[in-house]
């Protein structure tokens, strides 16, 4: 019986930013090469994590950067340029939700409205 104190690792199964695939995985499951994990890490569009051995390791919200980036160059856009585009999508996807947040705060007091 696992003592409560060392769960089997039920937080990281949830945790977008856990390094839980190796590289191989990785590019089985976005249908890339190894190769195309490097090259969008000499991009800089994800920098994949460095296990004990030294081996790449790679999360979930990586592999979806890398399942976009994969889908552009499909359709013939130069890696460099996937890059830069999902780098884009994801600070406007960021300005939009913090925009929302800023608009109608979950908590805390109520803003008057114009001409009140």
């Amino acid at each position: 019986m696992p003592s409560q104190e060392q769960p089997y690792g039920g937080d990281r199964l949830d945790d977008d930013h856990y390094p839980a695939y190796t590289m191989g995985r990785a590019a089985e499951l976005i249908g890339a090469t190894p190769g195309f994990l490097r090259a969008l890490g000499e991009a800089q569009l994800i920098a994949p994590t460095r296990s004990d051995g030294g081996h790449r390791r790679y999360s979930r919200h990586q592999l979806r950067l890398a399942a976009r980036a994969r889908e552009l160059v499909d359709q013939g856009t130069p890696v460099e340029a996937a890059c830069r585009i999902i780098g884009l999508e994801d600070r406007l996807e960021d300005a939009l939700r913090d925009n929302e947040e800023l608009r109608h705060p979950a908590q805390g007091p109520s803003v008057a409205r114009r001409g009140e």
